[in-house]
């Protein structure tokens, strides 16, 4: 007999209260909805949704997740250059309060510092995130918001995607298993010509509950975005339909969500920075990342990712196609 929702959210409070005292230290803020989240996840599987919820707990415990909101990546020139090849950042909330994360998927390049660098910075903007920014506009709205939308820029994705797919599919892995069900919809706006083709590669990948998340907007995507946001909260490549490699740069001091001297940035890195223990602080070293583990598993995010590379390699060995190919990469978060 098929569980309902009510019971299966029960069944798993019931097994959740019975954890250790060190897990459930950090299994905080809005538990319920943290319930509901990895069962969806889950597919409403009880015992696979505990088991992911716990794996997650103690991927945390493990690799001190709680504290990496105060490990600041330093000195500030290195973080800099993090934000210039690690392109995201909150351009501002939809109308009913939700984030608007965008991301630079074409133009990041992941080349100013080594993957550890990265990944630490992808987990604490999302735990920035989830402590701070939706816990804010939660209390903003009256109501819990527990999700964000995210706009995926593809301008500029090349075949040279391939040397980022190590990084991305550690980043998705770690989405995938530890924050499961945090992005309502994304919209992937300035696909190239050929995106067609690779989405057709990808779309059958993913599980119906994340197919219903992907919407393909039209050129930059303004018309369909202002429906749910004001102009104010587009992200910058959103804003008018110029496209090509040349946006990152001639949006750059304009509104870009993704520098370092957004307003978005300068708050999560001074946020980070002031709960750094002072002393701990003084004796960080001038340079060196936090490693964290990647968790192992055949996520629906490593599965896309080696379509991608399989079709990419097609791609590129079919001399009549230019080398500007590109392909969408989804995080399934």
């Amino acid at each position: 007999m098929a569980v309902t929702s009510q019971e299966a959210i029960h069944q798993l409070a019931t097994l959740m209260e019975q954890v250790d005292e060190l897990l459930k230290v950090t299994f905080k803020g809005y538990p319920m909805a943290t319930l509901v989240r990895f069962l969806k996840a889950r597919e409403w599987s009880v015992s696979k949704a505990h088991k992911m919820l716990m794996d997650c707990l103690n991927w945390r415990i493990q690799n001190h997740i709680d504290d990496i909101l105060c490990t600041p990546i330093i000195p500030a020139d290195l973080y800099r250059g993090i934000r210039d090849s690690q392109l995201v950042g909150l351009s501002g909330y939809t109308k009913e309060g939700l984030p608007v994360f965008a991301l630079g998927v074409g133009l990041s390049t992941f080349d100013k510092a080594s993957v550890n660098y990265y990944v630490q910075s992808h987990i604490q903007i999302n735990e920035y995130r989830d402590r701070v920014i939706l816990p804010a506009a939660t209390k903003k709205y009256g109501r819990h918001i527990g999700k964000c939308v995210k706009v995926l820029d593809m301008t500029g994705l090349r075949l040279s995607a391939l040397s980022h797919l190590k990084i991305l599919t550690m980043i998705s892995t770690i989405d995938d298993l530890n924050y499961p069900e945090k992005t309502q919809t994304y919209y992937v706006v300035n696909s190239p010509y050929v995106f067609a083709a690779c989405w057709k590669v990808v779309k059958p990948l993913l599980q119906e509950r994340t197919r219903k998340k992907v919407q393909v907007l039209h050129g930059c995507g303004k018309d369909e975005l202002l429906k749910i946001m004001d102009y104010a909260s587009l992200p910058h490549f959103c804003k008018s339909e110029r496209n090509g490699s040349s946006s990152r740069v001639s949006s750059a001091g304009a509104g870009d969500c993704y520098s370092l001297d957004h307003p978005f940035h300068q708050q999560l890195y001074s946020y980070i920075k002031n709960n750094a223990p002072s002393q701990g602080y003084a004796l960080l070293p001038k340079q060196g990342s936090l490693h964290v583990d990647v968790p192992t598993g055949d996520t629906e995010g490593t599965k896309i990712t080696g379509m991608i590379q399989s079709k990419l390699h097609l791609i590129g060995d079919d001399s009549k196609l230019p080398s500007s190919l590109s392909v969408l990469h989804v995080d399934v978060v």
